[in-house]
């Protein structure tokens, strides 16, 4: 096995590979990275098992084909380093060693058997759909944060994905929770799609994000029973579902907020991390005293002080609620016009936030009690 590829390719390859490899693996090939040299092209692959990752670099000069498999935080860490854009000759000196030389460096790097390497191979091409990358990168982003980290209940660790259908309009939804708050977003489709819901596991919502950050054009979705594939220009990324029962987050969306407060987003995610600063554990409410047109925000900690601010809105009831500032800034951050609109029904039930300039998503906020 001999070829000579550019350190940039491979830098960016490793990278994607670092999110998909477990830091303290017990299968010493589970922190290996398959390097495949063939047809002109080299195919890089990293898995834990539950999701693969596999990238093909292309014009990579083949001297010898072959493939092996090498220590990819290492090899990350020697390339990363190599001069940008240069360069890299590797090579196989004998069975379990590769070389690894580019100008004036030369690394020979211990290596494990392709034959070692575990690879599953499964037809997906009955039911795949297309759609464009940054539409599913906004998806992901708008419901990723509501995710929760509760292990106890595996189903939420994840983001459900369903096909809804609002009169004769097709769209796939995604919805998230930590049942403290949810997020709910969706993208149109051009027609039905032959897709059973699915719940999209944590860690392949965030490897899938970074792919989709550098990607323009299509992805193509295929699913069988416990198993989804998203194919990029020159990634594929597999990942097993989480086996549960989503719960019916529908009902759990405010049906009577019927007060509305509407403000510039910016001023409102601005006094929200302010007065939250006085917080250490940000455990403690920021609390709303709403009049008309006024907002008072107030955080109160015995430990260490207490802030306040005032805000301008458009409001016309009288209202004290209070809500974790974690949640509220995890929410605006998200939102991508001037405005945040939230609906409240009152002290105890859970607010309604909508972007009045992004129709396909909204958020429920549980206050805080107190």
């Amino acid at each position: 096995m001999k070829f000579n590829v550019n350190q940039h390719d491979l830098q960016k390859s490793l990278n994607y590979c670092q999110g998909v490899i477990e830091k303290r693996s017990t299968l010493p090939i589970l922190s290996n990275v398959l390097l495949d040299a063939s047809n002109s092209k080299l195919t890089v692959t990293a898995t834990d098992l539950d999701l693969i990752f596999i990238h093909e670099i292309d014009n990579v000069e083949i001297i010898e084909e072959g493939k092996i498999t090498v220590t990819s935080s290492i090899m990350y860490d020697i390339i990363r380093k190599f001069s940008s854009g240069k360069k890299i000759n590797l090579s196989l000196s004998d069975k379990n060693k590769l070389q690894l030389e580019s100008e004036k460096s030369i690394f020979h790097l211990n290596c494990i058997n392709a034959s070692e390497f575990p690879l599953t191979n499964e037809n997906f091409n009955q039911n795949e759909f297309s759609v464009k990358s940054k539409q599913l990168l906004k998806l992901l982003n708008k419901c990723k944060f509501s995710v929760s980290n509760d292990e106890t209940r595996h189903y939420l660790s994840g983001v459900f994905f369903h096909q809804t259908q609002i009169e004769n309009k097709i769209f796939l939804t995604a919805a998230a929770t930590d049942s403290h708050r949810m997020s709910i977003s969706k993208l149109r489709l051009n027609e039905k799609i032959e897709f059973e819901p699915i719940i999209l596991p944590k860690k392949t919502i965030f490897q899938l994000c970074s792919l989709l950050e550098d990607y323009e054009g299509d992805v193509k979705i295929s699913n069988i029973k416990s198993k989804i594939k998203f194919e990029l220009n020159n990634s594929i990324l597999i990942s097993k579902l989480i086996d549960g029962k989503f719960p019916n987050y529908v009902q759990v969306i405010p049906k009577n907020n019927q007060k509305k407060l509407e403000t510039d987003l910016k001023l409102f995610l601005g006094s929200v991390d302010r007065v939250a600063s006085v917080s250490l554990d940000k455990k403690d409410g920021v609390k709303f005293d709403l009049s008309k047109d006024t907002l008072n925000l107030s955080v109160n900690n015995a430990n260490s002080g207490d802030g306040k601010e005032s805000l301008n809105v458009k409001f016309d009831h009288d209202l004290q609620i209070s809500f974790n500032s974690r949640y509220l800034i995890d929410v605006a951050s998200q939102l991508d016009g001037d405005k945040i609109e939230m609906f409240f029904n009152d002290t105890g039930s859970p607010a309604l936030i909508k972007d009045p300039s992004d129709f396909d998503s909204i958020y429920v906020v549980m206050p805080m009690k107190g």
